[in-house]
């Protein structure tokens, strides 16, 4: 019997998992072997695996300790324990063994059962192992982009390794985790995006989204990561970064999907405008970008637009920025823009003269418009970091 044990044991190490344990049990024990543990959902058959036709929801009832009804006869049970509690059962089910005929009983079938439990034990610890090994390198991975660049050879073998396929590109996703169950969060993100990332880290859900698609890979990719998102809102805010077909530049991804999560948490609207379908979200994305990459060019634009009117309210308590919006979201319409803000028609044109003014910039004018849109687009991502 220790002879079988150790078999057992070879059999969980040589990766051949619970299956493998129950094929040996199975063939000592002279019929058929079930090994089931629902906690960790792990389940065997044997011989020639199987299906399980209901002993799963009966090891369950056996695990929560309820009354339980076998599917089919029972010859034996052992029950797998650790910590003192149930996790789960060995059972020899009534049958014929592998060759098709009934098989002598030679062996202590107790014994075999009770060697199979421990085996399957065993295979829990391996699986646990593997499972924190697998944690810390995705962690890892996600924590050094986090912190620094990258390059693209290690980015993409370490992810390869964790079965994530960066070659073509990818997307990031970070989401800040409010409610009571954040692992629930990760686990969401691992079920629906096939060979994605997920980590926790300081309170915030991080992801990588690896590239889907063909030519069309930048716009299914950022679709399919809007549907995550959008599943992931029952937990907290949630941003994504625009696509990166460079896996040498995710570190840039996850500090854009940063920024445009600490930008819609204050600014509701901008969130709005990022959802698929609004013409506003691709300039957003570009800003965004730009930020990460080169952010005193989007200071730098800041300054030589919308600066002046900004700090001309902020002296005069005035709104010559929310009567410019209003009027640029009205098509330039005047009576339509005075409706929206509560003033009459001549205040707004005095405002847009004196944006006019300020800023050298022309609302009337298609291009100057251009540019005071953008530069307001541009007030909304810096504000917090605008001096006060």
């Amino acid at each position: 019997m220790r002879e079988l044990s150790t078999r057992m044991i070879e059999a969980v190490l040589d990766g051949e998992g619970l299956q493998g344990v129950a094929e040996l049990a199975a063939a000592e024990a002279g019929g058929p072997v079930a090994i089931v543990l629902p906690p960790r959902g792990l389940a065997a058959r044997a011989p020639d695996g199987g299906e399980l036709n209901g002993l799963a929801e009966y090891a369950k009832a056996r695990v929560a300790q309820t009354e339980a009804t076998a599917p089919d006869p029972i010859t034996l049970e052992r029950s797998i324990e650790a910590g003192g509690q149930i996790v789960g059962v060995v059972l020899l089910l009534e049958g014929q063994g592998a060759d098709g005929e009934e098989q002598p009983v030679l062996v202590d079938r107790e014994e075999v059962l009770r060697a199979a439990a421990l085996a399957a034990l065993a295979e829990v610890a391996v699986a646990d192992a593997r499972e924190d090994a697998e944690r810390k390198m995705r962690g890892g991975l996600i924590e050094e982009l986090r912190s620094h660049e990258v390059n693209t050879a290690e980015a993409t073998s370490k992810a390869a390794r964790l079965g994530c396929d960066l070659a073509r590109g990818a997307i990031a996703l970070v989401a800040e985790i409010e409610s009571a169950s954040p692992s629930h969060a990760s686990a969401l993100v691992a079920a629906e995006y096939e060979g994605s990332l997920a980590e926790l880290a300081d309170g915030r859900l991080y992801a990588i989204l690896p590239a889907r698609g063909g030519d069309d890979a930048p716009e299914t990719t950022l679709r399919s990561a809007g549907r995550i998102a959008n599943r992931l809102r029952k937990h907290g805010m949630v941003a994504v970064s625009s696509f990166y077909p460079d896996p040498g530049e995710l570190h840039r991804a996850i500090r854009e999907a940063e920024l445009v999560l600490d930008v819609i948490t204050r600014e509701p609207e901008i969130a709005e405008a990022l959802e698929e379908g609004i013409a506003a979200s691709g300039v957003y994305r570009l800003l965004f970008r730009a930020l990460i990459s080169d952010p005193e060019e989007v200071r730098s634009f800041y300054r030589d637009t919308v600066e002046p009117l900004v700090r001309y309210d902020d002296q005069y308590r005035s709104d010559l920025l929310g009567t410019l919006e209003e009027y640029l979201a009205s098509d330039c319409n005047m009576n339509a823009t005075a409706r929206a803000i509560f003033a009459h028609r001549h205040t707004v044109a005095y405002r847009l003269d004196r944006v006019k003014e300020l800023t050298g910039l022309d609302p009337q004018i298609s291009e100057d418009r251009e540019r005071l849109g953008l530069g307001i687009k541009a007030y909304r991502i810096l504000a917090p970091a605008l001096p006060r």
